[in-house]
């Protein structure tokens, strides 16, 4: 395929798809004329790239799972960021329990909303990072 129905096929633009090759996470297999070919199996791999970034991997980690005999995933890899997802879902929905608790509250003011309160203690201190984790407990 050259580089243009790969672009059509795979919906990503033929200056990606260079940059991915300049990049070594794809490679072309010749030229037809000015254009770049490419294998069918590149269709996989922007595949796979598109997924690793949706997934929040950089290049160079989705660089690192393409090898001459395949695909190779690092489980470990993807657990690790699995992980990560999971804290910043948990962190998200503590920040989202706060701002609705800020827009419920009560309290004549937010400054005299406790929770509130503790919240500013937070973010004065440097250490609100800590209160959305226990708090998504």
């Amino acid at each position: 395929m050259d580089i243009a129905e790969v672009a059509k096929r795979s919906g990503m633009a033929a200056s990606t798809l260079r940059y991915y090759e300049k990049k070594g996470l794809i490679a072309s297999t010749g030229r037809q004329g000015l254009r770049r070919t490419f294998g069918k199996d590149v269709l996989d791999q922007l595949a796979l790239i598109s997924l690793g970034q949706a997934a929040g991997l950089s290049l160079d980690d989705i660089r690192g799972m393409f090898t001459p005999n395949g695909p190779r995933i690092d489980r470990q890899v993807l657990a690790a960021r699995a992980d990560e997802i999971d804290a910043l879902v948990r962190r998200l929905k503590a920040m989202s329990k706060g701002l609705r608790h800020a827009v419920a509250c009560p309290a004549p003011s937010h400054m005299e909303c406790p929770t509130f309160r503790k919240l500013l203690a937070s973010a004065a201190s440097g250490t609100i990072d800590r209160h959305w984790r226990q708090a998504a407990k």
